[in-house]
């Protein structure tokens, strides 16, 4: 892989500490409350391809020593120098081998059985995966969440993501304590999937 054109990189956040800070607070309340949409906070500048709220929750989370797969529209573009130029983390080209797996919205999203799900002596030894969607709502009918963090049920409307997305779910939330979580991220919102939340079908669909 070449060199990045360090001239052509843009800007990381505007106050390195304080913007990774915020990310995290954010990252870690839409882990604690799955299926409820946040605001990210974008003090940053942001490279042309993927959603502004994925690129900037990776920046807040990667360092030197964690690998990144990316799929085929975020690798062929300047996502990848600016995300190794901020934060040193590994580009790798095999998805099994990546700590963070980043999905553009449109291209086809890897199989979450293909992604490490850690082990039972160290189920945090698993893959986390942004997902960009079209659009998260929760004052529609969706899927009915349940699980820690959620009180009852937590409604979620999701529109961007495979049919099998909620299949594939049901096998990943079965393996616990192993298995993948999730960020599924709008241009500026995210909200979380632990691998402990339960995905009910909506009873009308």
């Amino acid at each position: 892989m070449n060199s990045p054109d360090l001239q052509n990189i843009v800007a990381g956040f505007d106050h390195e500490a304080f913007g990774s800070q915020a990310v995290f607070r954010v990252a870690l309340d839409a882990l604690s409350h799955p299926g409820r949409p946040l605001d990210m906070p974008l003090d940053t500048a942001l490279p042309r391809q993927g959603h502004c709220a994925a690129a900037a929750l990776l920046l807040g989370l990667l360092d030197a020593d964690t690998t990144l797969w990316l799929s085929p529209a975020l690798a062929s573009s300047d996502a990848p120098a600016w995300l190794r130029f901020h934060t040193g983390c590994l580009i790798v080209t095999d998805v099994g081998a990546a700590q963070f797996v980043w999905v553009a919205q449109g291209d086809d999203l890897p199989s979450l059985s293909r992604m490490q799900k850690g082990s039972d002596a160290y189920p945090d030894q698993s893959a986390t995966c942004v997902i960009e969607v079209n659009s998260l709502q929760t004052d529609a009918v969706g899927w009915r969440l349940q699980g820690p963090g959620i009180p009852a049920e937590r409604n979620l409307r999701v529109r961007g993501l495979p049919p099998d997305f909620a299949a594939q779910w049901a096998y990943n939330h079965a393996e616990f304590p192993r298995g993948v979580d999730v960020f599924l991220t709008t241009p500026t919102q995210i909200a979380g999937l632990p691998r402990t939340t339960r995905i009910l079908p909506d009873p009308e669909s």
